[in-house]
């Protein structure tokens, strides 16, 4: 008897459904394309899950390669508002920065962005894929809420535990009473591959580069949503940027925002060069709103790292490299006006989810605005950062580590930033990238730094 694998995130019978939900989001009729896929015994995309339960009708997976190929034809109303070219982005924003370098971000400076990128990271994972409604219930019940400190199981009543399960991979090294260091998570995994790739080709590298690194370097089992789609397609011999697009539903998902950290890091006072460099990296996987994800990132980590703004200016600096009609910079406006708005953050992220809760819980769009409300709201504090972007829901350990890294950044160094954050962390974080695992944050920075002064120096 044999039994079938399910590799999550792949299947083109899994696909089907959030490309369907994909076009309906960005404004392409695909009601007659829906109506074939139901009718052939297809489902919708799974809501929380990478992958369908087995069992499908047969003859299914033939139908999904063919309407998945059919849906690709289908052409979106918005593109003229969300342009994919650097060339056409440049030209669709009317305050692009002006191409500069500032001093390089020192390595305590640097230091405080990976301490601040873990720990907002490991905040968030014991609650990823949970609802909203579990997250506030799982930190009342612990006495922690607002969210001020890591997520507990002591003192949790059981049947509400078992209502809300913590993430399963997540609970044994991420809850208060269990950390011990920084445990694996792709949202540092991709930090570490853009440190080896500056390494390897410098600030010119190409999204090639970036592709040959992966195949070197990155487990394939360690990529999710659009990064294991390009893998995939990069297995198969198709080549960037077409590996972004090649049945991949998940492009405008978060995956390039959470690698865009080291570009902005590295830039110092340049967030028009680091924002280029996030595009070059970010279309190897995403297109559109998902690449404007880790343009917005890059842009405003590199006018923090430059140690001359606030958050506010960081946010608007961001939004200078987004095409100001597009989707995205209207969820980060979205985010934004509503923290200003509202003195209760518990209000903010009710006001958000009812406007992006229509959203996949790992779409860039409705992080974004989740995002960028949370930064506003907490004014650079780095405990109000991290703990407002991780208690609004969605994809809680991205989030937190952006709003970590950004928010650290700004404190300048490590010990600014509160010692429940950083003390579990032990100066060590788990890695599967050869070369990285067991390495302690301050020679992280030291790296980092020294990366950012070498490029500084080139001709």
């Amino acid at each position: 008897m044999t039994t079938a694998v399910r590799v999550t995130w792949v299947q083109p019978e899994d696909l089907v459904g959030h490309e369907l939900r994909q076009a309906d989001e960005d404004g392409r009729d695909a009601r007659a394309l829906a109506r074939r896929w139901y009718e052939a015994g297809g489902s919708p995309a799974p809501e929380r899950a990478g992958a369908s339960d087995p069992g499908a009708p047969p003859g299914l997976r033939a139908v999904a390669e063919r309407l998945l190929d059919e849906l690709a034809l289908l052409e979106s109303p918005l593109a003229g508002d969300e342009p994919e070219g650097l060339d056409a982005i440049r030209a669709a924003c009317p305050q692009w920065p002006h191409a500069r370098s500032g001093p390089a971000a020192g390595r305590e400076r640097l230091h405080a962005a990976w301490l601040g990128r873990a720990a907002g990271c490991l905040l968030g994972k014991p609650v990823e894929k949970l609802p909203l409604e579990g997250i506030r219930a799982l930190a009342r019940a612990t006495g922690n809420w607002p969210l001020d400190t890591w997520f507990t199981a002591r003192g949790l009543p059981a049947p509400l535990a078992a209502t809300y399960p913590w993430n399963r991979r997540s609970a044994a090294t991420s809850l208060a009473e269990n950390i011990d260091g920084m445990p694996e998570d792709d949202d540092l995994n991709h930090p570490l591959l853009a440190l080896l790739l500056l390494q390897r080709h410098g600030t010119s590298f190409t999204t090639a580069d970036l592709a040959r690194l992966w195949l070197d370097e990155l487990p394939a089992g360690r990529t999710f949503t659009a990064e294991r789609i390009a893998y995939r397609n990069l297995l198969d011999g198709i080549e960037p940027p077409d590996t972004a697009r090649y049945r991949n539903p998940f492009r405008e998902w978060i995956g390039a925002q959470i690698r865009a950290d080291v570009h902005g890091w590295t830039r110092p006072g340049d967030p028009a060069g680091a924002a280029e460099q996030a595009y070059r990296d970010a279309v190897l996987t995403h297109t559109g709103n998902g690449v404007y994800g880790a343009m917005f990132t890059a842009a405003a980590l590199a006018e923090a790292a430059a140690g001359e703004t606030d958050v506010h200016g960081c946010l608007a600096t961001g939004l200078r490299v987004v095409p100001p009609r597009s989707r995205y910079a209207r969820a980060v406006r979205d985010g934004i006006a509503a923290a200003r708005e509202e003195r209760d953050f518990d209000t903010v992220v009710d006001r958000l989810h009812a406007a992006y809760g229509r959203y996949h819980w790992v779409h860039v769009l409705p992080n974004a605005a989740l995002l960028a409300a949370a930064l506003t709201h907490a004014d650079g504090d780095f405990t109000g950062s991290v703990c407002k972007a991780v208690s609004g829901g969605w994809d809680t350990d991205s989030n937190g580590a952006t709003a970590g890294s950004l928010a650290g950044l700004l404190a300048g160094r490590p010990d600014a930033l509160p010692e429940r954050w950083t003390t579990p962390l032990k100066n060590r974080l788990a890695t599967s990238v050869p070369g990285f695992d067991g390495a302690g944050f301050d020679t992280l920075a030291a790296l980092t730094h020294r990366l950012t002064h070498e490029e500084a120096l080139r001709p």
